[in-house]
């Protein structure tokens, strides 16, 4: 199965390193970020989700879940938590999904067997608070991941999500963002008050209107 942008996340049973959940049922009315690694006791993932454990608040704060995939099991998970702690000084209490029989890798599409049969490449969902998948990213397994950049994204998609924009190049949250093109210019001050700029008749952009 190979997911797009758009599809219903698929829901699925799994052991974790917190115990039994129902994915749909753990996101609840969050949004979610489901993330997977090739193995436990690899070096580039122990930074990974030390990094993301280091982040909890900020993910608290945009009402988002955090759950890591990898294909070894839920008592291997809890021995590499413990390194992870310990080596990145901090504490991880997401679930980590056990998965050794790759079933929700299958079903996310995160083995690609040309490069490797076995095990997941680094793909992250993000998956919004209605269960359809709202971003993928894909890095190789020697490529740790951005996460200011997954912070940013999630920025975005929040914001477009409530109001009519779309966010530029290297957009930061609290910088101005582009109107869309579905909203006629004369109708502009009635929507964002607090003033826009026309630099083309299709290129349109405003101050952020939560701000």
């Amino acid at each position: 199965m190979s997911l797009r942008l758009g599809d219903t996340a698929p829901n699925f049973q799994a052991k974790t390193s917190i115990g039994d959940i129902d994915f749909y049922n753990y996101l609840g009315d969050s949004w979610g970020v489901l993330f997977s690694h090739p193995a436990d006791y690899t070096p580039v993932c122990t930074t990974e989700l030390g990094r993301t454990a280091a982040l909890k608040g900020e993910f608290e704060k945009r009402n988002v879940k955090v759950l890591a995939l990898s294909v070894d099991s839920a008592e291997s998970h809890k021995g590499w938590i413990s390194d992870i702690n310990e080596t990145q000084n901090t504490n991880v209490e997401f679930p980590i999904i056990a998965d050794e029989d790759k079933k929700i890798a299958d079903l996310y599409d995160m083995i690609h067997p040309n490069a490797s049969e076995t095990l997941t490449v680094r793909s992250l969902f993000i998956i919004s608070p209605d269960k359809k998948v709202k971003l993928i990213i894909t890095y190789p397994a020697s490529t740790g991941r951005n996460f200011n950049e997954v912070l940013r994204v999630i920025d975005s998609l929040q914001l477009t999500a409530q109001y009519t924009v779309a966010t530029p190049a290297d957009w930061q949250d609290g910088d101005d963002v582009v109107v869309a093109n579905s909203i006629k210019t004369e109708d502009i001050p009635a929507k964002f008050p607090k003033g826009h700029k026309i630099i083309k008749p299709y290129l349109r952009t405003t101050p952020q209107p939560n701000k």
